[in-house]
């Protein structure tokens, strides 16, 4: 008599479970948990390797530079006597704990004031979490304008820049520079005097 479709034989059997699966099994659990943990623990276990040191200064392109925060990582970007930046295509990613800073650069016929406006509309920022907008000059003479949110998502600091100081002609047809910092909710002001000092060392190159 033949057995019956999918009958396991008594020796086969382990709590009534067919004990010739369950490497397969097995297998496809390990891989399963690597994937879902393995990786994580992994990146959590390898050091960060571009730590801000002192001294060290970010290339905003076209002779451009920023003093980024000292013990900050440097996720992406380019530091002086590098390879180089673009001002026109510039992003640069500093973070430190749970804060980020962005620093975007592009293209841009208008003023810094006009520019922070085009950003915080496209990005949908709620006019009931805006705090006031206000103006910020570097230590070389550069005018930026400056605006915070708060919300649950968190604190968002955003800084606007045309990239030069001169005739209004000059500064219009300057590069844009948008500076985007961002905390969780309630912890920008452990932040602030480093993310003030850093925007106030932007610098224009000497063509801008």
């Amino acid at each position: 008599m033949a057995a019956p479709h999918g009958w396991v034989p008594v020796e086969h059997r382990l709590l009534g479970l067919d004990r010739r699966t369950f490497v397969a099994g097995f297998t496809a659990l390990a891989v399963a948990l690597v994937l879902i943990y393995g990786f994580q623990a992994l990146n959590s276990a390898i050091p960060w390797h571009n730590e801000i040191k002192a001294g060290q200064v970010l290339d905003l392109g076209d002779g451009a530079t920023a003093v980024p925060p000292v013990g900050w990582q440097l996720e992406h970007g380019t530091l002086v006597g590098g390879a180089g930046a673009a001002a026109t295509n510039l992003q640069i990613v500093l973070a430190s704990g749970g804060a980020t800073i962005e620093l975007d650069g592009t293209t841009y016929d208008g003023d810094a004031e006009a520019f922070l406006s085009q950003v915080r509309r496209s990005e949908g920022v709620s006019a009931s979490v805006r705090g006031a907008r206000g103006s910020l000059t570097t230590t070389t003479g550069l005018l930026g304008v400056v605006q915070s949110s708060t919300g649950p998502g968190g604190d968002t600091v955003d800084a606007a820049f045309k990239m030069a100081v001169g005739t209004p002609q000059q500064v219009a047809a300057a590069p844009a520079l948008l500076v985007q910092v961002r905390t969780a909710a309630g912890q920008f002001e452990r932040y602030r005097d480093q993310v003030d000092a850093l925007l106030r060392s932007i610098k224009p190159g000497p063509a801008q």
